[in-house]
């Protein structure tokens, strides 16, 4: 995306291979002044991505960061995505509910696209990371629209689709128990499925953003065979090219902030006989310009 650039708050920005994304360097989350966040946010803006090497953020210390970006959905301000029992035994039954939401989201998607107002992004960090695999891939949406041909660009112009977190893990096979289970539910019971346009406009750059994934199902005014072909033909074509794709190799003390309104995202697989322990902080979403469409 370009060369490697310095801020006036003194850290470097360096742009990632990619059409999206960068790295920043010399610079301490815990000791940010207002101007220098300043700085950092548009970047982030910018970007899309914003990655920090070894920051090694305590749990505290990263619900303060994150809450720099807008307030935090209180049920996930700093919640682990882990197979790592409280116990500190490894989860291994094949129904358990935490390891079927983990496995799920090693498919493409934007976080609380099945609540009624979306996030706005999240703080991830990592703490406990297996000798091999267990990466977090990213994809840029914005490129994913701009790469479009014109009359794809016409046909999804007034199209919207529903999203379903009870839908999304149904249909990979990994159904999750609305009640009496470890998972804590976020998602699950919500009373009317949201409606969202496949075309996002992003409310602070105004560009547009292709915006599926996989809890995005059931567009108005198409047959289910119809709209099932759709969404994973725009599915697949967003991540086609590697220009727009990001995988992120962890090292302990790492931590990324993402725009959850212009990029999808994804686990990706590792030895389940290893630990992996992330530590997640979702920013909220402004219900002005987050919230679905009436159905």
């Amino acid at each position: 995306m370009g060369e490697t650039l310095r801020s006036v708050g003194g850290f470097t920005v360096e742009p990632l291979d990619k059409s999206f994304g960068a790295v920043v360097r010399e610079i301490d989350l815990r000791t940010l002044d207002a101007a220098t966040f300043d700085d950092l946010y548009q970047a982030w803006l910018t970007y899309g991505l914003l990655i920090f090497p070894e920051q090694g953020l305590g749990k505290s210390e990263q619900v303060a960061f994150a809450r720099r970006f807008g307030d935090l959905i209180e049920e996930l301000k700093a919640v682990e995505i882990s197979n790592v029992k409280p116990d500190g035994s490894l989860r291994d039954a094949p129904d358990d509910d935490m390891m079927k939401i983990i496995r799920g989201n090693m498919h493409w998607h934007q976080d609380s696209t099945y609540m009624p107002v979306q996030a706005k992004g999240a703080v991830f960090s990592a703490h406990v990371v297996p000798k091999r695999q267990g990466d977090t891939a990213f994809a840029d949406m914005r490129d994913a629209y701009d790469a479009l041909d014109d009359e794809t660009k016409a046909q999804i112009s007034t199209l919207s689709a529903f999203h379903s977190l009870e839908y999304s893990q149904r249909a990979v096979g990994e159904e999750t128990k609305k009640e009496n289970s470890e998972y804590i539910g976020y998602g699950l019971n919500v009373g009317e499925v949201p409606l969202r346009p496949l075309v996002k406009i992003h409310p602070e750059t105004g560009r547009k953003a292709l915006a599926v994934g996989r809890h995005a199902y059931g567009i108005p005014g198409l047959s289910e065979a119809d709209s099932e072909a759709l969404i994973a033909r725009l599915n697949d074509f967003a991540v086609s090219d590697e220009r727009r794709i990001y995988q992120h190799r962890w090292s302990a003390g790492d931590i990324v902030v993402w725009d959850n309104r212009c990029l999808m995202h994804k686990a990706c697989e590792w030895d389940f006989s290893e630990p992996r322990i992330m530590l997640h902080s979702r920013i909220a979403g402004d219900p002005l310009s987050e919230r679905a469409l009436a159905p």
